[in-house]
């Protein structure tokens, strides 16, 4: 693989609209980048997703490597499926019941329905305790307020996402659960010690590694009596000391989105991005402007000609990013169509299973 090449593994990126646009494109064709992530802005009904991950796909048909095409489908206030998906329960409800079998329909219904449209990376299950009421950020996105709930339910999540050939990525490590600010507007700071994170928030993470975890998101969040001077994601104590070393984690670490307040407001998107994978992140998450996205790229590529990130730093991220894509034998191949009502029907079965109302698509 080229420097280029390699790099661009190293970045997944948001696209703006419905369709793929000549921004998009460059990133794939001259940057060869790692993949995508969609939101609501993205996603119009279900004929026009189809369309829109297939064309990413095509765009890349030329490169050696798939892309991932992932999304935040969590279940509850945070998905990112067309009008015509019946919603699925919070995690918070999902808890409530108290049935390991409901969190492994839903995880299970989850992967297949974005697998339908061509996605093949969930960014969920939410591992993060709701230890903190005054939380604007986690709330019912958490199974629940203790590490035993959180830890059942969450692995049981990851096994189904992953049994249904779709990439889980647990998060948000080391635990957004205690933060009383939203890092899409500030850096929140969590005053937990080691003897804390590791008796508490730590727990769900732990066990998700012992059950063969593939990835792992990194918070934005600041623990000044671990690290006082860098955010988790910026961490090299964090992620290389506490996840990698102590934890036993060799998989793929990717950052929370970098476009959020508490990196932008804080630190040189460039230089924030060179210090997450000295850090030890493999893939840096940059969800808005394509000018963050290539300022990214531009950085990073310096940073590793200039010697600031070793050949062999560069090369270990290289390797996990592609053992995972060839683990979960990813393609570009693309979709013709989606069965919305055999979805919706699988959907009201399990509600109807465990007793949960529908909202109607």
């Amino acid at each position: 693989m080229t420097l280029e090449e390699k790099v661009g593994q190293l970045l997944v990126v948001g696209l703006e609209g419905y369709t793929i646009d000549d921004n998009a494109r460059k990133m794939i064709e001259d940057y060869h980048i790692s993949g995508f992530i969609l939101f609501d802005r993205n996603v119009e009904n279900a004929s026009q997703l189809i369309d829109l991950i297939n064309s990413l796909k095509r765009a890349n048909s030329k490169n050696r490597l798939p892309l991932f095409i992932s999304v935040d489908e969590e279940g509850g206030r945070v998905s990112r499926m067309p009008e015509e998906l019946i919603k699925l329960p919070s995690n918070r409800e999902v808890g409530k019941v108290n049935d390991k079998n409901l969190s492994y329909e839903i995880g299970t219904i989850i992967a297949k329905e974005i697998k339908s449209f061509g996605f093949n990376m969930n960014f969920a299950p939410v591992l993060d305790i709701d230890s903190n009421p005054q939380n604007p950020v986690i709330a019912d996105r958490s199974y629940g307020s203790s590490a035993e709930i959180v830890s059942k339910f969450g692995i049981e999540s990851m096994k189904a996402i992953r049994s249904a050939g779709i990439i889980p990525v647990v998060k948000h490590f080391p635990g957004h659960g205690d933060t009383s600010v939203d890092s899409h507007a500030g850096l929140p700071t969590v005053d937990s010690d080691i003897d804390r994170l590791k008796n508490f928030e730590l727990i769900p993470f732990s066990e998700a590694i012992k059950n063969q975890a593939d990835a792992v998101m990194v918070a934005h969040i600041l623990l000044n009596k671990i690290d006082p001077e860098y955010p988790a994601s910026l961490s090299k104590i964090i992620i290389t000391d506490i996840l990698r070393k102590e934890l036993n984690f060799d998989g793929v670490v990717i950052t929370d989105d970098m476009t959020m307040a508490a990196i932008t407001e804080n630190y040189d998107i460039g230089d924030a991005a060179v210090r997450a994978v000295n850090a030890g992140s493999d893939i840096v998450l940059v969800c808005h402007g394509w000018a963050n996205g290539t300022k990214v790229l531009d950085e990073l590529t310096r940073a590793v000609k200039s010697g600031s990130i070793s050949e062999k730093r560069l090369d270990e991220s290289v390797y996990r990013i592609l053992k995972l894509k060839y683990k979960y034998k990813l393609t570009d191949d693309t979709v013709n169509s989606v069965d919305i009502e055999k979805i919706n029907e699988k959907i009201n079965d399990v509600l109807n299973k465990f007793s949960l109302p529908a909202e109607e698509a």
